[in-house]
């Protein structure tokens, strides 16, 4: 979900150049919730400059921060996986500055060109794994003694 560099920095000259133009860069100000949890995302972003947090909500208690994440960082990840694939909630905590895409031609474009799909699934597969051990291992810390079954199955 995160990377100290860009997706866009991992990707072959063609698939950077392709990808960007289904993106335009957003501004969110401080406090802003970019997504809820689980939501099916038509857009990601990759953060420039500014903070993020990663949050899950366990009912009856306080939305639980599991990473924070600043420039680099890949947010919505949804827009790859299947609906089924758990995914956190993100809050700008600083104002983030980051480049927003549309999900469904970036889906769209990657069946059309096989070459920039493969380029563009493998380095979000990669910068998922990068940071999938220490969110799940918060999560299974924070949440699991809080939530029972529910939030294990989420983490695991």
């Amino acid at each position: 979900m995160t990377t100290t560099r860009t997706l866009l920095d991992e990707l072959p000259p063609k698939a950077r150049e392709q990808l960007l133009e289904h993106s335009r860069p957003v501004r969110f100000e401080a406090g802003t919730r970019i997504f809820r949890e689980r939501q099916r995302a038509d857009r990601f972003w990759i953060v420039r400059t500014g903070r993020v947090e990663l949050d899950t909500h366990v009912p009856g208690r306080r939305d639980a921060v599991v990473d924070t994440l600043a420039g680099g960082a890949l947010l919505g990840c949804s827009w790859i996986v299947p609906p089924h694939i758990w995914h956190l909630g993100a809050t700008a905590v600083t104002e983030v500055r980051a480049l927003e895409f549309d999900a469904r031609a970036v889906r769209e474009l990657c069946a059309r060109d096989p070459s920039v799909g493969e380029a563009v699934f493998a380095c979000v597969a990669a910068t998922m794994a990068r940071r999938l051990p220490a969110v799940r291992s918060r999560l299974l810390e924070d949440l699991a003694p809080h939530a029972g079954a529910e939030a294990l199955a989420y983490a695991r």
